[in-house]
């Protein structure tokens, strides 16, 4: 039965490169790729060390004294998965996995793993298998390229291989095509939901941030919803949305809960999960949630803002900063914390796992959505098409007459509605 499987017994290593300019905190590096280890089911992780490199070995990746000690140690321990914590060459990777007789999977390949196991929706999933393909393609071509300069007598089956390759990288491709074909129909159809919600005239709330920092927790207290909320890196990769009424008589707004950030998310993911971080770009609010009680809460702060603006989000929309897991500092540490909060406008110190600090933060909340709306004549030429069928997506249309040369509308919107407008 499927239950009764053993678990896989896995060894985390991290790599810890001195002439690695971005390197960092060894120990918390080390820490979260044993996180990224246990979001895998059927792992059980047996054994984890930094390696310490002056630089990466062009084959092998590590030294072969290292490479050695390392072996006896994963047969001592029975070990049949290591997760490397870094990117590792497809000559690495085929070099070391024959050297200690064990699968290898690196930092990429092991979130792509974690992503595929946790895609729930059908473009989830298509986007992962998407990312997946990209990702076997870009080690086919790679390791191909080093086999062909390095043949000599490698022998392989049927001539050189090159057929072979060839014929691998057609597949791929042609899986890729088929499977963007069904990702613009999937893509299609969620445009057509949020065109339809477009019309609720209920703001957009979403929350992001790094992964693990308590944004489901948060959810599911703000809306009573069941969503998983483990301590659990990527925990939550599909946006899960849900209308809550803000208390004291604030407004219904859409809650979206978002996939989790991460420090050196692989390119392939990147690409394929914007289409999931798209409900950002749609909110008129964006609640950062951070993870205080991290050590490195600032550098994962950092990455959160460059994924944002990487992905287009405008300086713009409003954000609030929640200085989540206060629950995790002791007295004096989050009682300071609070009082930091307090002077930083539009930042709160919360638990959302006690509730504690939440109420501050629902009402800026409905502070900045609750505005007063204006009435505004406007007039759109027929070239304007995109401008006119934002405001009827926005639902603030109240009057319009086509005339000669265009159309005259009526809105009722509020000033944050106005401005996104006129930056179009």
């Amino acid at each position: 039965m499927e239950h009764d499987r053993r678990p896989t017994r896995a060894w985390v290593l991290h790599p810890d490169i001195k002439s690695d300019r971005h390197r960092r905190d060894a120990a918390l590096a080390l820490e979260e790729a044993v996180s990224l280890a246990h979001a895998l089911p059927d792992l059980q992780v047996v054994g984890q060390e930094t390696v310490r490199l002056q630089r990466p070995q062009a084959g092998l990746l590590f030294g072969t004294g290292k490479i050695d000690e390392l072996k006896a140690r994963f047969e001592a321990n029975e070990v049949e998965l290591v997760l490397v914590d870094g990117p590792v060459t497809p000559i690495q990777q085929r070099n070391l996995e024959r050297a200690w007789g064990v699968k290898l999977l690196d930092r990429t390949g092991l979130i792509l793993e974690i992503f595929s196991d946790r895609a729930a929706t059908r473009e989830g999933v298509l986007q992962v298998e998407m990312a997946h393909l990209a990702y076997q393609r870009t080690r086919l071509v790679r390791a191909w390229t080093h086999l062909e300069r390095q043949r000599g007598g490698l022998g392989f089956v049927g001539g050189p291989g090159e057929t072979q390759i060839e014929a691998d990288r057609r597949a791929i491709d042609e899986q890729l095509v088929r499977l963007r074909r069904q990702l613009d129909k999937v893509v299609k159809t969620r445009d057509l939901h949020r065109k339809a919600r477009a019309k609720v005239p209920y703001p957009i709330v979403a929350l992001v941030g790094y992964t693990n920092a308590g944004k489901s927790t948060l959810f599911n207290r703000l809306t009573g919803a069941d969503v998983m909320a483990k301590d659990m890196l990527f925990a939550t990769l599909d946006p899960t949305m849900r209308a809550i009424k803000l208390p004291e008589g604030g407004p219904e707004v859409i809650l979206s809960d978002t996939v989790g950030f991460i420090s050196d998310l692989p390119t392939e993911l990147v690409a394929a999960f914007r289409a999931t971080l798209e409900e950002v770009l749609a909110a008129d609010l964006i609640v950062h949630v951070r993870d205080i009680s991290h050590p490195e809460s600032e550098a994962q702060a950092n990455d959160v803002a460059e994924i944002l603006a990487s992905l287009g989000v405008k300086n713009t929309t409003p954000q609030i900063e929640l200085w989540n897991k206060i629950d995790r500092l002791d007295p004096a540490q989050a009682e300071a914390m609070e009082t930091a909060a307090t002077r930083k406008p539009g930042v709160f110190a919360v638990s959302a796992l006690t509730g504690a600090g939440l109420p501050p933060f629902l009402d800026e909340v409905a502070r900045q959505l609750d505005q007063e709306r204006h009435e505004t004549r406007l007039h759109l030429g027929f070239a304007d098409g995109r401008k006119r069928a934002w405001l009827h997506e926005e639902g603030v249309v109240e009057q319009e007459k086509q005339g000669e040369d265009g159309f005259d509308l009526l809105v009722l919107w509020t000033d944050r509605q106005e401005k996104r407008f006129r930056e179009m």
